[in-house]
């Protein structure tokens, strides 16, 4: 038997023992050698040859991440690794850390308890290193750090020991200071990384070293060994020495919890159910015997096995050819098989239990975060949040009409395997709008169509997603929306949030959707701590997105017969503003009067629906509508000589240079810009720079487009749309 064979046989019988489980991803920003380090683990563990670690990228399994060299998917592999002659089951997950696919960081963080955080020791927490180190620790993730690229020092800087010591300090300081801001109560000192208790690594996953202080300890190797090594050419003797799977699993083994241990402080987090349950208590204590309760974190398509679902089991087990509900789904589905993950190698088992990470097939109604159990009524688990909204949307349809069936099921199989991908589809002439992070995202997604799928298609340049709001307010001037018949009336009032409760409402730490009764005085609560009338906001009918909908009303005869209406009418105008048609975000809508027919008959949907939404379009408009236009933060690396070149390039685009720190010869500009405006700016920073730039960006929110610029996007926006030039008047909503 093969060493790869022998270590699939060993994981299938250590996957039974509890305490012998760990389950990490790598996350870092881009470049940063996360599925460099993936291979180097993966090839440790015997699954590939060691020559081809750092080279093969195992992982990075799709046509696509091999051809640009970065990872797109979260792939996932299970390996085993052993530590004083016990061996353990190391379930590995991949990510992408490029802004373009943060969803994929976001669902495989809550397949995982424990993270990698990788920092290049050249360039330092990146934008996106604070992106991954946040979703971590809001899935309760236990974080590591390895500091990667140190050959790099040593060889192409040329620094001194001491200068070397001097940056790793400053990477575990800046760190340190995310984990201290983000981490859940009660860890932010218990999480810290630190050289001394052997949470914190460094090396290079490229010549396949690494090192921390017990290593040192262990092996005898010294910093002084580290830098002759280097200096010499010689990092393959170093990588003998302290080879670096050795070094980071057994730092995972040793310093990141497995399931039994995080499972009782991670599934209150994520799962709203009663915990003093049978399933609730089983979910906390990992119980392999119970009910199944499993969440799908990722979808992908396998040419030969169509749809592939990939989940964390918090209870129970899976098993090859029984039932489960896709809660939400109307009937149950047959598990086809079941697998474990090593790369693009689905490895067939019978079962896989609590505290690990299944593949399976023939759920069809499976989507990434459905909930999988055998009870229909199981409570699902809370939904994966992400932190960008799309902001680039294209449009996608079939050059030939012959392929629209096909099209529109490929369309639904990309919507439940990318949940950050927003798709709308007119089912009559095929059209479908797909909304994503970025340019690239989009690329791939017509990519995956046109190559996987094997329908040629048809698509637009790309455009950028806006969103309305309110500048001001109409309070004391309250906007009455009537029926069409005349009956009812609703004062409605508009106003905007503060910053401060648009990152809750978006983080979704104050829910989301219908507020029930019962709840209300708890989330009224919670806005009153984000500076709030707690009182008001108890009051509280529904939450869309970043919007709030009150009711400011007082002894309104019948007003709860039509709570849901109103909630309906407050969700399509959240779905379209009055100005283009587009999302609205970030305000609040208050009700702050009603006239009521007495007679339920003529209240209806069709009265009531209408004069609310018209009721919110005007109090808008009276309040004063802004366009939101999406917003990115770039850090272009470039050397001096182009420094002019590069911070021209954007101011040009609108945009804002916030920092230019200097080292050596080269210069870091950093600057916010409009995603409208960076359509070929990698391209036109390549020229200005003659290649020499690196630049990197991440989605920042949305931020006022200029008053000068409104009417020409605005305009824009309405003709796209097939809308008439001009929007409608305050006027309109009135009539």
């Amino acid at each position: 038997m093969g060493r790869k064979e022998d270590n699939i046989k060993k994981a299938t019988e250590v996957m039974h023992i509890l305490p012998q489980i760990r389950n990490l991803c790598i996350a870092a920003h881009i470049d940063h050698g996360k599925t460099t380090l993936s291979d180097n683990l993966i090839a440790g563990a015997g699954m590939m040859s060691e020559e081809l670690a750092g080279k093969s990228r195992v992982l990075d399994f799709d046509e696509q991440e091999s051809a640009r060299g970065i990872t797109i998917n979260a792939a996932s592999a299970s390996m085993v690794h052993a530590v004083d002659d016990t061996d353990y089951l190391i379930n590995l997950i991949d990510t992408p850390g490029h802004v373009d696919f943060g969803g994929d960081v976001t669902r495989a963080m809550r397949a995982v308890d424990g993270c990698f955080i990788l920092a290049c020791a050249v360039e330092g927490p990146m934008p996106q290193t604070e992106t991954v180190v946040r979703q971590a620790l809001k899935e309760k993730v236990k974080p590591v750090l390895f500091i990667n690229k140190v050959d790099r020092l040593i060889n192409e800087l040329k620094v001194t020991p001491e200068d070397m010591l001097k940056r790793f300090e400053e990477t575990i300081v800046k760190v340190n200071k995310l984990i201290r801001s983000f981490a859940p109560e009660g860890m932010e000192k218990k999480w810290q990384v630190s050289v001394m208790d052997g949470t914190v690594a460094f090396g290079s996953a490229y010549h396949n070293w690494g090192i921390t202080i017990p290593y040192m300890k262990k092996s005898g190797v010294s910093m002084t060994q580290i830098f002759e090594y280097c200096n010499n050419e010689d990092q393959k003797t170093l990588a003998q020495k302290a080879p670096v799977h050795e070094v980071l699993l057994d730092m995972a083994v040793s310093k990141l919890p497995g399931p039994v241990e995080a499972q009782p402080y991670r599934i209150p987090n994520i799962w709203n159910g009663d915990l003093e349950t049978p399933i609730g208590k089983a979910m906390i204590s990992c119980d392999p015997d119970a009910e199944l309760a499993m969440m799908i974190t990722k979808i992908w398509m396998d040419p030969h096995a169509g749809e592939v679902a990939v989940g964390r089991i918090y209870s129970g087990s899976i098993n090859q050819g029984e039932s489960v509900f896709a809660i939400g789904a109307a009937k149950s589905e047959r598990v086809q098989q079941v697998s474990m993950m090593v790369g693009g190698d689905r490895i067939p088992v019978p079962k896989v239990v609590a505290g690990n990470i299944a593949a399976i097939t023939g759920i069809r109604s499976a989507a990434a975060g459905v909930t999988l159990s055998r009870n229909k009524d199981f409570t699902p688990f809370e939904a994966i949040r992400h932190y960008s909204d799309p902001v680039v949307t294209v449009a996608v349809e079939p050059k030939s009409m012959k392929d629209l069936p096909k099209f529109i099921d490929a369309l639904r199989s990309l919507a439940k395997s990318d949940a950050s991908l927003q798709i709308s589809t007119n089912q009559e002439t095929g059209e479908a709008l797909l909304a994503g992070m970025g340019e690239l995202h989009l690329e791939i997604t017509v990519y995956r169509l046109e190559e996987e799928q094997n329908i040629k298609v048809k698509v637009s340049p790309p455009i950028v997603v806006y969103r309305e709001s309110v500048e001001g307010t109409n309070r004391g001037h309250s906007f009455e929306g009537k029926s069409p018949n005349r009956h009812n009336r609703f004062m409605m009032e508009c106003e905007p949030l503060s910053p401060e409760v648009v990152n809750a409402l978006r983080d979704g730490q104050l829910g989301n959707g219908t507020i029930r009764t019962g709840d209300a005085k708890e989330v009224g609560r919670k806005f009153g701590e984000l500076g709030m009338d707690k009182d008001k906001m108890r009051k509280i009918y529904a939450i869309n997105g970043t919007n709030v909908l009150v009711n400011d009303t007082k002894g309104i005869q019948g007003l709860h017969e039509t709570r849901e209406l109103i909630i309906e009418a407050f969700n399509e105008v959240c779905k379209k503003g009055p100005v283009a048609d587009e999302p609205v975000m970030g305000m609040m809508v208050r009700l702050v009067d009603a006239k009521l027919h007495e007679d339920a008959i003529h209240r209806g949907p069709a009265q009531t629906i209408p004069a609310v939404r018209n009721g919110i379009k005007g109090a808008m408009l009276r309040a004063r509508t802004v366009m939101m236009e999406p917003m990115q933060r770039s850090h272009v690396s470039v050397p001096n000589d182009w420094l002019g070149q590069v911070t021209r390039e954007i101011t040009n685009r609108r945009g804002i240079i916030e920092d230019m720190p200097s080292e050596g010869e080269a210069t870091t500009v950093i600057g916010t810009l409009p995603v409208a405006e960076t359509f070929g700016f990698s391209n036109d920073i390549r020229a200005a720079s003659q290649g020499r730039a690196v630049w990197n960006s991440e989605n920042i929110g949305f931020e006022i487009l200029p008053p000068q610029l409104f009417e020409k996007v605005v305009g824009e926006i309405r003709t796209r749309k097939g809308l008439k030039p001009d929007p409608n008047p305050e006027s309109y909503y009135a009539e």
